[in-house]
């Protein structure tokens, strides 16, 4: 599965107020419409708050 880019993915994330949960983002994931492999990978971040877009975006960067 490939990393999704990180500005589709802040697209996709946009509206989350954070500190947020994963719970969080995948809602905003799927209101933005996000595509089933983004879904898949905001779905696969580990259970934790984030506390903005960059640590969203290093977590899927590994």
């Amino acid at each position: 599965m490939s990393k999704p880019n990180p500005i589709e993915l802040q697209k996709y994330l946009s509206g989350v107020d954070y500190p947020a949960k994963r719970a969080d983002l995948v809602r905003a994931a799927e209101k933005n419409g996000a595509d089933p492999d983004t879904l898949d990978v905001v779905r696969r971040l580990p259970d934790r708050t984030y506390e903005g877009p960059s640590g969203v975006s290093k977590e899927i960067g590994g």
